[in-house]
Order: structure tokens, then sequence, then C-alpha cells
């Protein structure tokens, strides 16, 4: 990837983190422009809530979604992993961890990834969760594609923890389960516009999301009115 694009992509991800900050705005950026300057066919980021258990926060797409949800429910696979440990973990080929997590491996290789990647998300000793990249050939990335990977993560860690009004361990734990919550309301209204419309969820989302920021609206704002029927996108 030329470094011109590159440069903008991160210049891109520090510029959602003035004014309006939008969690999960900037969680879906992340994950997509992982999957693009990376190479790889998706990304999901998993966070920590109030009681340290994992929650799905964004996915670069919909596939991805449902696969990072059977982590949460599950507590089993890569990211479960990274995030109490606070390393990477690194499955070159799935077909590798299928006694390691069964459940895991049968979806992911169902929907064509063969290869898994896990970064955690985290400030110096402090882990808030993990950034799962997916291949759909069975090889480990390069030592510098996880090495920006890594940058990547630690970019996404810094936009949660020191956006300006945070500025106590108690604020980021709401941010953070703001995020959480929200997530909810906008899986309904993803599921609201996809029927209307007859479109499906990346596409929903998609429209969602332009029609947020076209209009200078949080997703959450949005996502909600969307959801009581009282505006449409």
């Amino acid at each position: 990837m030329p470094e011109r694009h590159l440069s903008e992509v991160f210049v891109e991800l520090a510029d959602t983190l003035v004014d309006d900050f939008d969690v999960m705005d900037f969680m879906h950026q992340v994950t997509v422009r992982c999957a693009e300057v990376l190479g790889v066919a998706a990304a999901g980021v998993l966070l920590s809530d109030q009681r340290g258990a994992l929650r799905v926060v964004a996915a670069s797409t919909e596939q991805t979604r449902l696969l990072e949800l059977l982590q949460e429910q599950t507590d089993e696979g890569p990211c479960p992993e990274c995030s109490r440990t606070g390393r990477p973990v690194v499955v070159a080929d799935l077909v590798t961890a299928a006694a390691r997590w069964p459940a895991f491996v049968e979806s992911a290789r169902g929907i064509g990834y063969a290869s898994v990647h896990a970064l955690p998300m985290r400030l110096r000793t402090e882990v808030i969760g993990a950034l799962s990249l997916f291949g759909r050939d069975p090889r480990p990335l390069d030592e510098d594609t996880v090495r920006l990977g890594q940058a990547l993560a630690d970019v996404a860690t810094i936009g949660l923890l020191q956006a300006r009004a945070i500025r106590r361990r108690e604020v980021v734990a709401e941010q953070l389960q703001t995020a959480l919550s929200t997530r909810i309301v906008i899986e309904q209204a993803k599921g609201v516009i996809a029927e209307r419309r007859r479109i499906d969820m990346d596409r929903s989302f998609n429209l969602l999301r332009e029609a947020a920021r076209t209009h200078h609206r949080s997703l959450s704002e949005l996502a909600q009115a969307v959801v009581d029927g009282t505006e449409t996108v």
C-alpha cells in the first residue's frame, strides 16, 4: 500500500477523535480500514464491558460480526484468548485449531476464512479488548503487516481511552458500556432498514451511517429514531 494512502488512513482515524466523538462510528471505521490497509478479508473488534466480559462492538462485514458474536457468546476463539493473555494470537491455518476452538473454527471456515490473527487492544498493562483479522488463505501475516495491525489497534485504543472528555477510568468504563449498549439499538435499526428496503445488513448499516454523517447525527441517535419509527433512512 502506498505510504501516502497509509498516512491518510491514520489521519482519518485521528480526525475522528475531535469534537463530536462517536464511538460506534470510530470503531466501525477502524475495522474497515484495517481490512483495507492490511490486505485481510475482514476485521472485527471485541471490547470488555464493566464486568470484564467481551462484547462485539464492530466488524467490517455482517458475516464477521456474527462470527465475533459467536466468540462473545461462547468465550471461545482468538479474541477471548488474546484478551486474557494480552498477547497476539496467530493461527496461520484454522484447520490446526479445530480442537482448540471447535465451534469458532467450524463457523469461520464455513464462511470462507482460512486464517486468523488477534491483536490486543491495550494501554500499557490494561487490556480492553482485541482486534481480529481474518484471511481467506491459510498463511500467516508477515511481520511488517502484524506490526502495522498492532499500530492500528493502538490507535483505536487511544481513541477510546484518551478522548478529550475522558479523564478517569470510570468515564472510560461508561464510554465502553455506552458503546456496547448502543450496539443493540443499531442492530435493530439495521434490521428495520434491511426489511423495508429489501437489502442485506451490510448495505443497511452503510445507509444508516451515511445518513448520520450527512445530517451530523450520532449513529445511536438516528438508530433509535429509526427503531421508534419517527424517522426513515
